[in-house]
């Protein structure tokens, strides 16, 4: 019985089960059709203090450049791990270092 429940499309039909199981639950709970007590305010709590009307926008720019330096790095590295040591993985770590110092200086 243990190995036809871990068989990929039985699993993912229990897990797809879960997830929507947890995120009906999750909308019972956060409908907001209770009216607001004293322990559930309406405005956005800011430590005492009046909320700014307008917010940062955030700058996503640098985590993906970071992400992308971490991506470079991971798959060239298993690259050369899986290749051996030939003249073409010095030809290829040139070239991956050549890259991720194009990443890091911008």
């Amino acid at each position: 019985m243990a190995d036809f429940l871990l068989t990929p499309p039985v699993a993912f039909l229990i897990y797809l089960g879960l997830a929507a199981g947890i995120a009906w639950l999750g909308r019972r709970l956060s409908d907001g059709k209770h009216p607001p007590t004293t322990l559930m305010q309406s405005s956005t709590y800011a430590s005492g203090e009046p909320a700014e009307s307008g917010g940062a926008l955030p700058n996503y720019r640098s985590a993906f450049t970071i992400a992308l330096f971490f991506a470079v790095l991971h798959v060239g590295i298993l690259m050369l791990g899986s290749g051996g040591t030939s003249p073409a993985a010095v030809v290829y770590l040139i070239g991956l270092t050549i890259t991720l110092l194009a990443l890091v200086i911008g």
